[in-house]
């Protein structure tokens, strides 16, 4: 049962739309030729037997024993399947990547009673790469837009961007996508297509049929190329995981991580054990602070360790933090704009509980001493240039500094953070 929560959604927000499941043309015999792969290796996908409960300790045998599309001998769908087959080592890096996040995916998916085919949706967004940028200022596993992501309430700030974050990523993607559902009288093709483009463009091109006179089922659309190819390499992949033509490496299917609550600001300044989260937390950007998370994600096991390193963050050392001395016809919000800071960020790192400062007392301010740098972008200097001067990930680079592609202006200024340790 589908939720009627967005149905005054704001179009100007939602350029995307989605597609319709109607009786699809077989693909040419000529088309099966040019692919030998799929001769040989992927002739008649076929329904598979009911899975035994052994085999649903896998995760992905989990998501192929509810598998209900309708299998595609579209052309599209059969190239696709002939490019998973001509690489047999893509799903190995696939599942290396899914491992920490696809059994909280496939759940929530089952919680709200949707296809489980859009527990795939990740692979074709992202390759399942939480930190992933695109040049559409999309992020994280469900590639969401800045817009998509604040109307559903994922929040974004100079300290925390939730679109890497899996749990407020997930929430927020399939918010929409039961958004686009309704808004395309229950099509998920259509609904799948809109996810990729934009919702406008979709409507445009069913409308376009309809004024023709053609069939409006999605492989019957005009659309860009590749919304042309997203919904059919979805419908491969899920056909090669119902035929079992392909490996998918096992992922345990259990719950492998942990949802910790953060209120305030609270800083891990045990840098060994940052790295054991900086994966699972790419939503925090600037390392040690964690400000404006409302979580971290931990592994399931060390989550009792975790839990008492937050409850013990007064004993915390500020001593790589900047510390402000108060002066007289100051304020929080003056400071706060000095420092380009929030007066919450402000309080919350310093526990204050009212807006009341007094002169001579210290503030601690969320920004590593002497660790913050302008750098100018140089003739010849690219992103990975700068990220191997400093020794940080391309990633920080681009999300220290919103950058949505890695071609830099010369004369350009990045900031880049800096641990002391």
């Amino acid at each position: 049962m589908f939720l009627n929560r967005y149905i005054g959604i704001l179009p100007l927000i939602f350029i995307l739309s989605g597609c319709e499941t109607t009786p699809e043309q077989p693909a040419p015999k000529t088309i099966i030729k040019a692919n030998p792969v799929v001769n040989q290796q992927s002739k008649a996908i076929e329904q598979i037997a009911p899975l035994n409960p052994k085999e649903l300790d896998d995760v992905w045998q989990r998501i192929r024993a509810q598998l209900s599309f309708t299998n595609s001998s579209h052309p599209a769908v059969q190239q696709r399947i002939a490019w998973y087959l001509s690489h047999p080592n893509y799903m190995d890096e696939i599942s290396r990547r899914a491992t920490p996040y696809l059994y909280h995916i496939v759940t929530e998916i089952e919680k709200r009673d949707l296809p489980i085919e859009l527990a795939l949706m990740p692979l074709i967004e992202s390759d399942f790469d939480a930190s992933a940028y695109s040049h559409k200022h999309a992020s994280g596993l469900w590639q969401l837009t800045p817009s998509i992501a604040k109307y559903f309430k994922v929040k974004i700030s100079p300290w925390y961007d939730g679109r890497q974050d899996v749990i407020d990523s997930t929430r927020a993607a399939l918010d929409f996508m039961e958004y686009l559902y309704k808004r395309f009288d229950s099509d998920w093709y259509h609904a799948i297509a809109a996810y990729n483009l934009g919702e406008g463009r979709v409507l445009r091109a069913i409308k376009n049929n309809k004024r023709q006179g053609k069939p409006t089922d999605f492989f019957s659309l005009k659309l860009p190329k590749q919304t042309s190819q997203y919904v059919p390499k979805l419908l491969a992949a899920a056909q090669l995981l119902k035929s079992q033509k392909m490996a998918f490496p096992a992922i345990a299917n259990k719950n492998t991580i942990a949802v910790i609550p953060v209120s305030g600001a609270v800083i891990i300044d045990n840098k060994e054990k940052w790295q054991q989260l900086e994966s699972l937390n790419y939503g925090v950007i600037r390392f040690p602070a964690v400000i404006d998370a409302p979580h971290i994600v931990v592994l399931a096991d060390e989550q009792i360790e975790f839990k008492a390193m937050l409850a013990n963050q007064k004993s915390n050392d500020y001593s790589q933090w900047q510390h402000y001395t108060i002066q007289s016809g100051d304020s929080l919000s003056v400071i706060a704009k000095r420092h380009a800071i929030t007066v919450n960020q402000l309080k919350a790192f310093n526990n204050l509980k009212s807006n009341r400062i007094r002169a001579g007392k210290k503030l601690i301010l969320p920004i590593l001493a002497d660790q913050e740098i302008e750098h100018k972008v140089k003739s010849g200097e690219s992103l990975w240039k700068i990220a191997k001067y400093y020794k940080v990930s391309i990633n920080k680079l681009k999300q220290w500094n919103n950058l949505s592609s890695d071609h830099l202006k010369i004369g350009k200024k990045l900031t880049v953070f800096l641990s002391n340790s």
